[in-house]
Order: structure tokens, then C-alpha cells, then sequence
């Protein structure tokens, strides 16, 4: 028998544990491999080389606060400006509350100019321009309610004390989300009574080496003014409003920390009434003349198998219900993009191998440092 045939039929050897570890480590690291990918896609988003080029000003305390829409003509003559738009935050409800997407006012000649990734048909965002009640809407929102060109959409006021009855005049797709819905900023203004104000400016830098010159030259433009700035790229930006949601990375690397701490008692378990079943077979070889390195390997690759095995089927089945799974419609606009990339896949398997690894050395050190007289009167 080889000594892989031995491995294996040392693992087979009770068919119901075996099943139930490998069961085990499977769910354990199918959710600890969604708990990261849900992780990544908070706190890591998703990025463009034009998306490098963008820088996001908004008010100094808070983004409750609002910015002075005049601000647009002093940041527009700044030098390494190429475009600049206004935008307002309205967080609208379309039919219910659940019914969450990003709705936003916004310069219609300019917004597609700095968000220049984004792919919209020229006839398309000339009507968008002309009419002023019309809007533009992301291709995941289009689909997610089944709208079409043409079709009338009505956003009730939640921040705002005013109700948006729009029209759909173009479809955008490309960049970073597809999620959104832009309306003209003079709609918005016209219906709040024309205050004056804006919530961000949005502007697209021309290389990225002079963006942190730039963010440092917007800020000190407005200091000491009445609204003053804080200016970020637009990353930092998006990092920041998902803070807004507490201290994700630290709740999910506690659950993560409690799932892996569960794993190893359950397979270190496993391993010491499995190794404890053949301490007699363990003190036979040794009687044998095999040395107590290869008993100790036998043993940590039989345990390394298990997890491997259980770690290869929660990964497979974490691919696929990402894959299967649109959680952009699940969540109801809540989350855009999860995905599964190779560096989570290599630390899902890191994970397992150490779990295999970890969990058998003290039962398997302490079965093969035993004296063969002793293991077998013991056995006995």
C-alpha cells in the first residue's frame, strides 16, 4: 500500500466523522470567505485609472452641511481643473423605502465629463441637457426596477420638503457603479427656492500628480469663509461615507476571529479522538522501524487532507453564490460589487491549511513521543 492509500484509508476509517468535519470546515470557511468578500467590497471599493483623477469637496463639519453653489466658478479657474459639477445628495423614496438607489442633482453639461468612464449615447445626454425634468439612470437601475427611455419616474421627498416627477432620457453604463440616477441641479434648486446651495462639487483633476496640490489649494481657497472645505480624492470619499455605517472592519474581524477560533476546537477535537482511535497502530509502526517523523507526517497529512478538502468545497460554494447571486437586487441597492478576486481564494486556503495544520500537531506529537511498551498497554 502506498502511502497515500494509507492516508486516505486512515480518513475513511469512520465515514460519519469524517463527513461531518469535512462539513464543518466547508461552512466555516464558506462564511468566513463571504464575511472578507463583504469586507473588501465596503471597505475597498472599487477603482479606475479615471477614477485616480477625481477629487470630491465637500463641507468641512459634515456632508449635512451644504457648500455655496457659487464656489463652482473660483474652483473652475483653479489651474489643473479640466471639469467640474455640482452635486446634491436628495434620498428620495420610489414607491417604498426599501427601494434604495443613489439619487443625485447635478450639472447635466458637466457631470458626464467628469465621470468620463461612464458610457451614455450622445443622443441620449442631449436630451438629458435639454429638458429639464429629465434624468439619466445607471444600467443595474434600470434593470433592477424594469424601467425603459421614456418611462416617468416619481421620487417622493425624504430630506428634501419636495417631490421630483422626472423623466428618463438616457441610460449610462462603464465605471465604477451603475447604480446611479442624475437629475439637473436647476430642477432641484427651482423646487427648494433656489437657496443658492450644493451639497459637493465633484471635479476631475488633469493628472494625478497634482491632485493632493489641488486638494491642498481648494481648501485653503474657502478657509475662514463661511462654509469652509475639506477636499478628498474620491476613493477616500467613498471609504468615509461607508464609515457611516459604524466600524464594519472591526465587527466582521470579530465574527471572523469567533468562526476560525469555533473551527480549530471542532477540528483539533476531531483530530485528537481520531489519533487517540490508533494509538496502538501508531505504537505497531514505531515497533515496525518507523521513525516517529514519518508517523508525525502521516498523521499532519491526514489532517491537512480533511481541511484542504473542507476548505476546497466552502470556497467552491462561496464562487458560486457569488456568482449566482445578484446581491445589487438582494439588498435592494444597499451593495453593489462583491467579488470573489484570488488573493481572498489564497486566504481561504491559507486559512485551511493552517487549520489542518494547527490541529493535529499536539495529539500527533504526544501519540508519537509515546513509548511503544506504553502506547500498547494503554491500548489495552
Amino acid at each position: 500500500m502506498t502511502m497515500s492509500g494509507f492516508i486516505v484509508r486512515n480518513a475513511l476509517r469512520n465515514r460519519r466523522r469524517l463527513v461531518l468535519t469535512i462539513s464543518s470546515v466547508a461552512v466555516s470557511l464558506f462564511l468566513l470567505t463571504l464575511l472578507q468578500v463583504v469586507l473588501r467590497g465596503l471597505t475597498d471599493p472599487s477603482t479606475t485609472d479615471q477614477a485616480a483623477l477625481r477629487i470630491v469637496v465637500r463641507h468641512k463639519v459634515s456632508l449635512a452641511n451644504m457648500l455655496f453653489s457659487k464656489y463652482k466658478d473660483r474652483i473652475d479657474r483653479m489651474p489643473g481643473v479640466v471639469r467640474c459639477t455640482k452635486m446634491l445628495w436628495f434620498g428620495g423614496i420610489y414607491q417604498d423605502e426599501r427601494n434604495f438607489f443613489p439619487q443625485f442633482a447635478c450639472d447635466p453639461e458637466t457631470v458626464f465629463q467628469v465621470f468620463s468612464e461612464a458610457r451614455i449615447a450622445p443622443e441620449q445626454l442631449r436630451a438629458f441637457i435639454a429638458e429639464r425634468t429629465a434624468c439619466v439612470v445607471g444600467a443595474k437601475t434600470m434593470e433592477r426596477f424594469g424601467w425603459k427611455l421614456g418611462d416617468r419616474v416619481n421620487i417622493l421627498g425624504a430630506m428634501w420638503p419636495a417631490d421630483l416627477e422626472l423623466t428618463i432620457r438616457g441610460v449610462y453604463s462603464g465605471g465604477t457603479d451603475e447604480t446611479y440616477l442624475f437629475f439637473h441641479h436647476k430642477y432641484a434648486d427651482e423646487l427648494l427656492g433656489d437657496r443658492g446651495f450644493t451639497g459637493l462639487f465633484w471635479i476631475k483633476a488633469a493628472s494625478p500628480d497634482i491632485v493632493p496640490r489641488l486638494m491642498e489649494q481648494i481648501d485653503a481657497e474657502f478657509a475662514n469663509s463661511d462654509a469652509e472645505t475639506k477636499t478628498e480624492t474620491e476613493r477616500s470619499f467613498q471609504i468615509g461615507f461607508v464609515s457611516m455605517l459604524g466600524n464594519m472592519r472591526m465587527l466582521i474581524a470579530s465574527i471572523s476571529a469567533v468562526i476560525v477560533f469555533s473551527l480549530v476546537l471542532v477540528s483539533g477535537g476531531t483530530m485528537s479522538m481520531a489519533v487517540r482511535e490508533r494509538i496502538r497502530e501508531i505504537a505497531i509502526m514505531k515497533a515496525l522501524g518507523f521513525r516517529a517523523a514519518k508517523v508525525f507526517g502521516l498523521v499532519l497529512a491526514e489532517s491537512l487532507a480533511v481541511a484542504m478538502a473542507g476548505g476546497f468545497l466552502g470556497c467552491l460554494a462561496a464562487a458560486v453564490i457569488l456568482n449566482a447571486v445578484d446581491f445589487y437586487k438582494v439588498s435592494r441597492g444597499m451593495f453593489v460589487n462583491f467579488h470573489l478576486t484570488p488573493d481572498l481564494l489564497f486566504e481561504a486556503a491559507t486559512v485551511a491549511a493552517l487549520l489542518g495544520i494547527g490541529s493535529c500537531i499536539l495529539p500527533a506529537w504526544s501519540a508519537v513521543r509515546r513509548s511503544v511498551v506504553d502506547a500498547l498497554r494503554t491500548a489495552d
